[in-house]
């Protein structure tokens, strides 16, 4: 093998539809030498060698001169050259091609804890990126600290992202999600800062189903008691809203599982509009919501996300949407991969050996192949 991990990363993109959007969004029109391909590449540098710095992906794309052009790249942008384009280049090119990239992947699940629902099951969660308010001032958030926030619609099947919105840290999750449109007979599963009665009445309309979690404050009249129907269910009943102010928001029936967590040992009410599943179902269902807890905590830990190496919002925005991708790819070689991989491990391996020559599926099925120990009697020559 003759050309570098790196490079066979890049040519498993789809580069005919990067092209594609390129010419939607007019991106390389007055792009003087740095076309987009060669952006895209040296960005993805970034959050696979997790750089510090431009200077960074700069000299590191440049230790690799002799290989640039198994990169589609003739060189290595400067600093002062990506510091621009980083401020100027469409940043929906990257968002656009994220979702073409996690079309490409055709990502779903095997694993034996899967919840089997006949559904579409949608995690949704948002994730606040803290940021220093003198240097992103267009970050309002609190009177000395600066965030934005990361409103994420999650696939429970592929477990990556279908919708991501940003926003500064000020807006508010439940009205965020109003602008979200989900699927027919979909179910989405959410914490109680999605507690929104209008929100949830929408959803029911749309013949959406939700499970979102109760706050403690909330007045229920009960109407029907129905029996547990697991161990730490502890009980499921069929209702409507006490208050009018409630009940004029969501003027329907609602059903409550409260279920026992004894790790926590707290109890957790939870509101659906489904009155058909079981009440253990119900339980699994906002159990699996982890999965997006996971999801963002593998982007802040293994991804160039926390620190950034442009201060506008649109540097911001392509670093964000390049770190999606990478963490696209990272999945799909792990769903391809012999080897049982932990994400974290992936990560780590391919960074270090993003310009080793071998073939990138026999590396992933066998990253530690055994040494052959030397021949005894080429030892006993020396002797």
């Amino acid at each position: 093998m003759n050309i570098t991990i790196f490079a066979q990363i890049l040519q498993r993109l789809p580069k005919n539809i990067f092209q594609e959007l390129v010419k939607k969004y007019q991106t390389d029109k007055h792009s003087k030498g740095i076309d987009s391909w060669t952006h895209l590449v040296s960005m993805l540098f970034c959050q696979f060698s997790k750089s510090n710095s431009l200077r960074d992906i700069h000299y590191g794309l440049n230790s690799a001169a002799g290989n640039l052009n198994h990169y589609g790249v003739s060189f290595s942008p400067s600093k002062s050259s990506l510091s621009y384009i980083n401020e100027h280049r469409d940043w929906r090119l990257f968002r656009d091609f994220y979702f073409s990239v996690v079309k490409s992947l055709n990502l779903s699940r095997n694993d034996k804890g899967r919840l089997k629902l006949k559904r579409k099951i949608f995690l949704l969660d948002s994730t606040v990126i803290s940021l220093c308010l003198e240097i992103f001032d267009w970050a309002k958030y609190r009177a000395r600290k600066g965030a934005i926030k990361l409103h994420t619609v999650l696939d429970y099947d592929g477990c990556l992202p279908v919708f991501v919105e940003m926003t500064d840290g000020l807006k508010h999750d439940a009205t965020m999600a109003k602008q979200f449109v989900f699927p027919a007979n979909s179910v989405v599963v959410g914490d109680r800062g999605y507690l929104d009665f209008p929100l949830m009445n929408q959803w029911d309309e749309q013949n959406v189903f939700f499970v979102i979690r109760c706050k403690e404050n909330v007045k229920f009249i009960e109407e029907e008691i129905r029996n547990p129907d697991y161990e730490n269910i502890q009980s499921d009943i069929i209702g409507e809203l006490k208050l009018d102010p409630s009940f004029k928001k969501y003027p329907k029936k609602l059903r409550m599982v409260v279920v026992y967590d004894k790790q926590t040992k707290q109890y957790i009410e939870l509101f659906t509009n489904n009155f058909n599943w079981t009440a253990s179902t119900v339980a699994q269902l906002y159990k699996n919501r982890w999965n997006i807890e996971t999801f963002f905590k593998d982007l802040k830990t293994h991804l160039k996300i926390k620190s950034f190496v442009g201060t506008t919002v649109n540097a911001v925005l392509i670093q964000i949407w390049t770190a999606l991708i990478t963490i696209a790819m990272m999945k799909g070689f792990k769903s391809i991969a012999k080897h049982k991989w932990h994400l974290s491990n992936l990560v780590n391996f391919l960074r270090l050996n993003l310009f080793v020559k071998i073939e990138l599926q026999y590396w992933l099925d066998h990253p530690f192949v055994p040494e052959k120990p030397p021949d005894e009697s080429v030892q006993y020559a020396f002797f």
